[in-house]
């Protein structure tokens, strides 16, 4: 899924809604005023979830990874059956003007396309496909020793659900349904996220981000079967090999993690963030997650 903030950034707690900020917004190829960025509350994508969307981040002005994405969102489009009017090139062009235009630095960056309103009902096959790209000001949230104290976590109650019941390769928003639910569960409890199960028993990821586990000098994933292989999951992948540390990806069972040393989940928001507990297991954030840390954040700052 590759959303999760915990705990919330300094603009996920802004007392200012997202609506009513300033700045502008690339809608449908051209920027419009923040205040005028806006659709028919009859629209197929707040109906019946037909809509894509991605999490991105710039940093130094720059967006990491902008075309990995800009590809994710038109895949994400196609497999929910419509196709973006914009080639990836053209994604990459207006995100990043997006970003100058606004005069941000360091940010997150957010692409989403939808349906429209010309039909509402189940099918929409007619429907104009819309794009819009927004960002707002979003530093990293701590120093490496605040994230070296780790965040606790629980179980949630609901699991990802088998792929042949949804379409779970897709960036959509209604997969993330029980992700908002589960979060809000484990926040009422004082806690920071939520490790989901799959259907079938197996550890899968967090609310919205990647999960990894250390044991014996060597880094655990879980297989993206029924979830997203993150783009920041792949990143720190890479980053641990060209460390010479081992990643196994493999079925990881809920009781197996009574058997790893260090924990820690990845995604655009949490960038790479240590876990000390999930549920009845305990976790020692350690030199894997450090090393991790640093080395992400050098690579999303390289030739900004």
């Amino acid at each position: 899924m590759s959303e999760a903030i915990p705990p919330a950034s300094p603009a996920a707690t802004s007392p200012l809604p997202f609506d009513r900020r300033d700045g502008e917004i690339w809608l449908d190829g051209e920027m419009v005023a923040w205040k005028d960025a806006k659709v028919h509350v009859l629209n197929h994508g707040l109906h019946y979830a037909s809509t894509v969307f991605e999490g991105e981040r710039a940093y130094n002005g720059r967006i990491f990874k902008s075309r990995e994405h800009s590809d994710r969102l038109r895949r994400s489009a196609q497999i929910m059956d419509f196709e973006i009017p914009w080639t990836s090139q053209q994604l990459d062009e207006a995100k990043q003007l997006v970003v100058d235009r606004n005069g941000l630095r360091d940010c997150y960056v957010r692409p989403v396309a939808w349906r429209g309103s010309e039909m509402m009902a189940v099918s929409a096959r007619n429907s104009t496909i819309h794009t819009a790209i927004a960002v707002w000001d979003w530093p990293s949230m701590f120093d490496i020793e605040t994230k070296m104290q780790g965040i606790r976590m629980e179980i949630a109650e609901y699991r990802r659900p088998d792929p042949a019941t949804i379409p779970c390769m897709a960036k959509a928003s209604g997969l993330y349904m029980i992700c908002t639910i589960s979060k809000h569960r484990a926040e009422r409890r004082g806690l920071a996220d939520a490790l989901m199960l799959d259907w079938r028993g197996y550890v899968a990821e967090c609310t919205g981000a990647n999960v990894f586990f250390t044991r014996d000098g060597a880094i655990h994933t879980p297989i993206a079967d029924c979830f997203l292989d993150g783009i920041t999951r792949r990143t720190v992948m890479e980053l641990a090999r060209r460390r010479g540390i081992e990643v196994v990806e493999s079925r990881i069972l809920p009781e197996d993690l009574a058997t790893m040393n260090e924990a820690f989940l990845c995604g655009t928001g949490a960038e790479v963030t240590p876990i000390a507990e999930i549920g009845p297991y305990r976790f020692r954030p350690g030199n894997i997650s450090r090393i991790l840390i640093e080395d992400y954040a050098a690579e999303v700052r390289r030739g900004a």
